[in-house]
C-alpha cells in the first residue's frame, strides 16, 4: 500500500498499523530451517515419505534411461541394420516407459497424501494455537489476516510440498543422472556443459532476491485483501446504512491493483528469467554442436557418438527452465510458511502459571442440595490496567464484591466497566495490584477452572451455526433437552422460545442469522444459566429486549441470581437498583459506592446519571 493511503481520512477499511506479522524483513531466501520442520508434519506418514523419496530417485534415473536406450538403438541397431537387436531395443524401451509411468502414478499419489496430511496437521496447529490465544491479540490480529493463514498460506504450503519438492527432485536428479552418463560418454565435451554452472549461480543469485522480494509483498497484499474483505463482510450493515458501498469498492480496487501490480511485476521477473535460463541451455547447446562437429570432421569422434551426447544433453538441459518456474513456486511457499509458523510461535501476551491449580468448585460437594447456588469472593485490591503498556484504562481500583452479592457497575462510555469484567474473567491480567478469587490471586489459579464456574451474557452476543437447543448446550453438553426447557422456565422465556418455527430445535444461521437480537440474548440468558455459575457476569445484557420481556426477565433474575456472585453493567438504571452495592465509575476510577438509595441521596454522579435517565425515560 503506498504510503499516501495512510493519510487519507477515508480510508476506513485497511490500515497497516499494527499489523502483527508484517515482517519488515523481505529479502529471506529459501531457509532450510523451515523446510526441515515443515516436513517433520509428515511424521504420520513417513514411511510414506521414505517410499515417495525413493520412487523419486528412481524416476530421476529411469527418464534418462529411456534416452540412453533410445541413442543406443540408434547408433547400435538401427545404424547397423540389425532388425532383430532393434526389436529387443524398442521392447526393452516399452517395458521401461510402462514401469516409469506406474512409478509415476504412486509418486503423484503419495505426494497428494503427504501434502495433505502436512497441511491438515499445520490448519489444527493453527487452529489450536488461536483458541488459546488471550483477547489482546484478536484486539491486534485482524480476522481476515488469521483466515489468509489458514487459507492461501497453507495451500501455497501444499503446492510446495506436493508439486515443487517432489517435482523438483526429479528435475535434479534427472540432471544429475544424466550428467553422470555424459561425463562417462566423453568427458571432454561434458565439461563444457559444466562450464555452465557459473553462468547458473549468476542468474540465479540475481533474481533471488528480487522473487523473495516480490514474493512475499504478493503475500502481504492478498493478506490485506482477506482482511477487507472480512472486515466488509462483518460491517455491511454499517456499509449500506452510511451509503459507503461506492467508497469502500473504490478503496477495495485500489488494494487489488496494488496486488496485481505485485503479481505483474513478478509475472514480468519470470518472464525474464525463465528466457534467459533457455537462452543459456541453447547457448551451450551450439558450443557442443561447434565443438562436436569439429571432432567429427576430424575422426576423433562417430557421429552416433555426437548424437548419442546431444539427446542426453536435452535430458540434462530441459529441466532447467522447470526448476527456474518452480522456484517462485518454492519462495511462495517459504513465504507461506513464514506467515504460518509466525502464528504457531507467536508468544502469547500471558498464559497461566505453571504452578496454577484448579479453583476448587464447592458445587461438586456431596452435601450441597441440588440447585442450590454457591457464589464466589471476588477481590480486587488497588488493581491498575491498560490495554497498552503505557496507557491505563483503569486506576488503583479496590472492591470486594461478597459470595452471593451483586455489584453494579455504572458510568459514561469508556469509564472502565467493561475493562473491570474482563479481568474478573481473566481475560486480562492486571498490570499493578491484585484479583482474589475465594482468597486467591487470579494468576495461581487456571483459566479453565474459573471460566467453568463463570455465566456470562454480554451486549454483543454470539451464536454458532447449529439448531437453539445447541447454542444453549455449549455451556453444559451433558445436559438433556428437559433440563434446558427447565432454564428458559426459570427464566420466563420458554415461551417465547416455543413461538420459533422449530422450538428449540429451529435452525440458527452464521451469528444468530433468522433471529431478532431480542431472541439471542434470551438464548445467551439460558445458555448461561444452564451453566449453574458461581459468578454471572452481565454486561449490557437487557439492551436489546424490549421492555415487557425484560420486565419478566427482572423478575426471574431476582430470583437466580440469588447466592451467586454476579457484575452487572447497565445504562439502563432500572435494572441495578437491586444490586447490594453500585460502583460508580468516571475516567478508569471509582468515583462513588453504595446502594441505589444511598448515591441517589447523597446527590453525586450517580444521582446525576439517574436523573438523565428518568428524564430519558418519561420522554419515551
Amino acid at each position: 500500500m503506498k504510503k499516501a493511503d495512510f493519510k487519507n481520512p477515508n480510508l476506513v477499511l485497511v490500515h497497516r498499523v499494527g499489523d502483527e506479522d508484517d515482517d519488515g524483513n523481505q529479502f529471506k531466501p529459501l531457509e532450510w530451517g523451515l523446510i526441515r520442520r515443515l516436513f517433520t508434519y509428515a511424521h504420520p506418514v513417513r514411511r510414506k515419505a521414505w517410499v515417495l523419496l525413493a520412487l523419486t530417485i528412481i524416476r530421476s534415473a529411469q527418464l534418462p534411461a529411456l534416452v540412453w536406450i533410445t541413442s543406443v538403438v540408434i547408433a547400435g541397431p538401427i545404424a547397423r541394420g540389425d532388425l532383430h537387436a532393434v526389436a529387443v531395443g524398442t521392447a526393452a524401451f516399452a517395458v521401461l516407459a510402462v514401469l516409469t509411468d506406474v512409478l509415476f502414478h504412486f509418486r503423484q499419489r503419495y505426494a497428494l497424501e503427504i501434502g495433505e496430511t502436512v497441511v491438515n496437521r499445520l490448519r489444527a496447529d493453527v487452529f489450536d494455537k488461536i483458541q488459546r490465544q488471550p483477547m489482546s491479540f484478536f484486539h491486534r490480529m485482524k480476522l481476515g489476516r488469521i483466515i489468509s493463514r489458514m487459507t492461501s498460506d497453507v495451500e501455497a504450503l501444499r503446492v510446495g510440498i506436493q508439486d515443487v519438492a517432489f517435482a523438483s527432485t526429479v528435475q535434479f536428479g534427472q540432471m544429475v543422472f544424466s550428467a553422470c552418463v555424459m561425463a562417462w560418454w566423453d568427458w571432454q565435451l561434458f565439461l563444457v556443459v559444466v562450464a555452465m554452472a557459473p553462468f547458473l549461480w549468476l542468474v540465479n543469485n540475481h533474481f533471488r532476491m528480487k522473487y523473495s522480494r516480490l514474493t512475499r509483498a504478493s503475500q502481504h497484499s492478498f493478506s490485506r485483501l482477506t482482511a477487507t474483505l472480512a472486515e466488509s463482510v462483518n460491517g455491511i450493515r454499517v456499509t449500506q446504512g452510511f451509503v459507503r458501498q461506492d467508497t469502500n469498492a473504490g478503496l477495495f480496487r485500489g488494494l487489488l491493483a496494488d496486488h496485481s501490480r505485485y503479481n505483474i511485476a513478478l509475472a514480468r521477473t519470470s518472464a525474464i528469467l525463465s528466457p534467459l535460463l533457455e537462452l543459456n541451455s541453447q547457448f551451450f547447446v551450439a558450443i557442443l554442436l561447434l565443438l562436436g562437429g569439429w571432432r567429427v570432421f576430424h575422426g576423433t569422434m562417430p557421429v552416433a557418438d555426437l548424437i548419442k551426447f546431444f539427446l542426453m544433453a536435452n535430458q540434462f538441459f530441459s529441466p532447467i527452465t522447470a526448476i527456474g518456474n518452480q522456484y517462485n513456486q518454492a519462495l511462495i511457499a517459504m513465504a507461506g510458511a513464514e506467515r504460518v509458523f509466525w502464528l504457531i510461535d507467536h508468544p502469547v501476551d500471558w498464559k497461566d502459571n505453571p504452578d496454577a491449580t484448579d479453583l476448587p468448585d464447592p458445587r461438586m460437594s456431596r452435601g450441597r442440595t441440588a440447585g442450590s447456588p454457591v457464589g464466589a469472593r471476588v477481590e480486587f485490591r488497588g488493581v491498575s490496567f491498560g490495554y497498552a503498556a503505557d496507557r491505563l484504562v483503569l486506576h488503583d481500583i479496590s472492591f470486594a464484591a461478597e459470595p452471593g452479592k451483586t455489584v453494579a457497575l455504572v458510568g459514561h462510555t469508556g469509564s472502565g466497566k467493561s475493562s473491570i469484567i474482563n479481568l474478573a474473567a481473566k481475560f486480562y491480567l492486571p498490570t499493578r495490584g491484585e484479583i482474589l478469587i475465594d482468597g486467591r490471586d487470579i494468576r495461581t489459579v487456571t483459566s479453565i477452572s474459573l471460566h467453568r464456574q463463570m455465566g456470562m451474557v454480554q451486549q454483543q452476543n454470539f451464536l454458532f451455526s447449529g439448531t437453539v437447543l445447541d447454542n444453549i448446550l455449549l455451556s453444559r453438553p451433558e445436559a438433556d433437552e428437559e433440563e434446558v426447557r427447565e432454564a428458559a422456565r426459570k427464566l420466563e422465556c420458554l415461551d417465547i422460545l416455543d413461538t420459533l418455527p422449530g422450538g428449540l430445535r429451529t435452525t440458527v444461521g452464521e451469528r444468530g442469522a433468522g433471529l431478532s437480537v431480542g431472541q439471542r440474548q434470551l438464548i445467551c440468558f439460558c445458555r448461561a444459566w444452564l451453566a449453574d455459575p458461581r459468578i454471572v457476569i452481565l454486561d449490557e445484557a437487557t439492551s436489546s429486549i424490549d421492555a415487557l420481556t425484560e420486565d419478566r426477565l427482572q423478575r426471574a433474575l431476582v430470583t437466580l441470581l440469588k447466592g451467586r456472585t454476579s457484575f452487572i453493567v447497565a445504562h439502563r438504571l432500572s435494572t441495578i437498583r437491586h444490586a447490594d452495592v453500585v460502583l460508580v465509575l468516571d475516567q478508569g476510577r471509582i468515583v462513588e459506592r453504595g446502594t441505589h438509595p444511598e448515591l441517589v441521596e447523597a446527590g453525586g454522579h450517580y444521582a446525576a446519571l439517574y436523573k438523565q435517565f428518568v428524564q430519558v425515560d418519561d420522554r419515551t
